[in-house]
């Protein structure tokens, strides 16, 4: 997986000698020589991660660090911090705030990589995530993002999977004053134990007695339940090889032997963050796109929502050179419908409307009410010959059988259609529309009940 990745550093050497190792792994780089140059860069291009010096002059990489996760533009930009110092308060106050890792000069190729690739794979669910959300409606993000402001990284369930009992032990002892924590002394029951709870993290210990560590890693990550839970390993200075392969099996992170208490529990809060964090943008993403892309009354897409996959189904059609159709429906006399009878007989008339046309069309058509009475169906890879089937089809549907409204007699409905075809390669999304909206006003002009084909 590559990626645009902005190295920030003041000396031109460091630059240099860290562009070099990313370039032969095959990803794009940008470079900048300070805090102001490295926000400017990413307000302004897509960067996919930052690796980030701390000791520049005028303004240091914590600030830096601190003002991207303050941009609604960068806040879901990795930060990979790089420091000379080796203190692990310096560790916690990276992380503290906002970077997602860091590592300590003289940079280590293995965890250079490792660090990196772990967290392109993080802003690679993140663009997913929120391209999503932009697709359905934009304040699905602004609501998650405003969310992760206020989520906390306390309280969180954690299982600790280690055949050291002792070592366990005092790991659990560092965590259980702000989480809750399980020990797991036999890895053959990790997919049992992380099925049957609700865990948001897993510390895995590298050196397990007759297990392989990646192979309970990989265990957890097939079943759905568990598909996107952290697991942080615990290894020692000879596992770098392995963490790097666990790293590309989709482990979040690691942390070297021997614990050290502050670094362990930084690294465990940013991941139940994170964790929470994504769980709460999925939420709000699956939520936020219903409300914005459906109409309430015929549970049918709403116009919004049509009008943007018309735009990206035409541009498809005409670059392949593919059939697409479109037809408006109109219900015949529906202003008589709420005049006569109420508005709420005429709701019940437009939900059955809606039912009998979802039937009568295909499973690949999008159905959409446009608004009142109107309808409108886009039809992929369709010819006039199959256009004019299921105009038809959906006519007869609606006229053959009276609608049983709860009034004394079931009432006739009937509707006009218009249809057009996608036939240039000048066709826009709104000539397509014009054009199949003349065709249903002829229709109406001339009786109603009826199909009418416009062409270009």
């Amino acid at each position: 997986m590559t990626a645009r990745v902005l190295i920030v550093d003041d000396i031109p050497t460091n630059v240099r000698l860290l562009e070099a190792r990313l370039t032969a792994e095959y990803y794009e780089v940008l470079t900048a020589t300070s805090g102001a140059q490295a926000l400017e860069i990413c307000e302004t291009q897509d960067v996919d991660i930052v690796l980030l010096d701390v000791m520049m002059p005028e303004m240091d990489g914590f600030e830096v660090c601190q003002r991207l996760k303050a941009s609604p533009r960068t806040h879901h930009v990795p930060v990979l911090m790089i420091t000379a110092l080796d203190q692990p308060s310096d560790r916690v106050r990276g992380l503290e705030v906002g970077a997602d890792d860091f590592l300590t000069k003289p940079v280590d190729d293995t965890q250079l990589m490792a660090r990196v690739k772990s967290l392109v794979r993080l802003k690679s669910l993140t663009d997913e995530l929120r391209a999503r959300a932009l697709t359905g409606q934009q304040i699905a993000i602004e609501d998650a993002l405003r969310a992760m402001d206020t989520i906390s990284a306390s309280g969180g369930s954690i299982l600790i999977i280690d055949t050291d009992l002792r070592h366990a032990e005092r790991v659990k002892g560092y965590l259980s004053a702000e989480h809750s924590v399980d020990i797991l002394t036999q890895p053959s029951d990790a997919v049992f134990q992380v099925a049957g709870a609700n865990y948001e993290l897993a510390l895995v210990s590298m050196s397990m007695d007759d297990f392989d560590p990646l192979r309970v890693c990989s265990q957890i990550r097939t079943l759905d339940h568990t598909r996107t839970l952290p697991i942080i390993l615990m290894a020692d200075e000879g596992d770098k090889p392995r963490v790097v392969r666990a790293l590309d099996l989709g482990v979040n992170d690691f942390i070297s032997r021997p614990v050290e208490r502050n670094e362990l529990s930084a690294r465990v809060r940013t991941q139940i963050r994170r964790n929470r964090y994504a769980l709460e943008l999925r939420q709000s993403v699956t939520n936020t796109m219903a409300l914005a892309v459906t109409d309430e009354l015929t549970g049918l897409y709403n116009r919004r929502y049509f009008d943007r996959h018309l735009n990206v189904m035409l541009g498809k059609a005409q670059e392949q050179s593919r059939d697409m159709a479109l037809m408006i429906l109109d219900i015949d006399h529906f202003k008589s419908v709420n005049d006569n009878h109420g508005h709420d007989v005429g709701d019940i008339v437009l939900r059955e409307f809606a039912a009998r046309m979802k039937r009568n069309i295909r499973g690949v058509d999008l159905a959409c009410r446009m608004g009142g009475e109107e309808f409108v169906v886009l039809m992929p890879d369709t010819d006039t010959f199959q256009a004019e089937a299921v105009a038809e089809r959906v006519r007869q549907a609606i006229a053959e059988k009276p609608f049983d409204v709860g009034t004394a007699r079931p009432l006739t409905v009937t509707v006009s259609v218009g249809v057009s075809l996608n036939e240039t390669l000048t066709d826009s999304p709104e000539s397509m529309l014009k054009r199949a909206d003349v065709a249903l006003y002829r229709a109406k002009r001339e009786g109603r009940n009826r199909v009418i084909f416009d062409a270009a």
